[in-house]
């Protein structure tokens, strides 16, 4: 299958097997978010691995949109590890861990592993349950484990808009 077809066919799962991913599984999909590209390759990512009862327990305090997954991710980046554009001050780390997540995203996938990307999450409460520093900024929640059989995309996952709508040469 080429990188196209791979990408098309992965899709958001919300509905997981009762069944935790193996330490391997969750290494290797880690280490994919490891390699993943970063301004100044500063490595801003923190990702905080929650894969036990307890740990999703407290995700629950923390989002309504937690689709009783086995384990979650939690990609977070450290502000005062970004590389800034000196145009305007703009952070690199917000789109560093962008990337990062969508590298654990498309891993997991080639594992066999479902994902859904979550950013329907209180950052405050996270901050609390977890005692994630006050320099990590908490970005993105990918909610992960064993699809279940009856786990299917939402209707709207292959609606597309046209090319031409998103796509500009030169100017507008």
């Amino acid at each position: 299958m080429d990188f196209l077809e791979f990408a098309a066919q992965r899709y958001s799962v919300r509905k997981f097997e009762n069944r935790p991913l193996e330490q391997e599984v969750i290494h290797r999909i880690l280490a994919c978010g490891h390699v993943a590209p970063t301004g100044c390759n500063n490595q801003p990512q923190r990702i905080l691995v929650l894969n036990t009862d307890e740990a999703m327990e407290k995700l629950r305090k923390c989002t309504k949109c937690h689709f009783d997954a086995p384990a979650a991710m939690l990609v977070c980046y450290n502000k005062a590890e970004s590389w800034v554009r000196r145009y305007d001050g703009a952070l690199s780390a917000p789109v560093d861990a962008s990337i990062v997540t969508t590298h654990l995203m498309l891993m997991a996938y080639s594992l066999g592993v479902g994902s859904c990307w979550v950013m329907h999450f209180d950052p405050a409460a996270m901050r609390t349950e977890f005692r994630i520093p006050e320099d990590w900024e908490p970005l993105a929640l990918l909610m992960m484990g064993y699809p279940h059989p009856d786990s299917k995309p939402l209707d709207m996952h292959a609606a597309t808009r046209p090319m031409e709508e998103v796509v500009f040469y030169d100017s507008f």
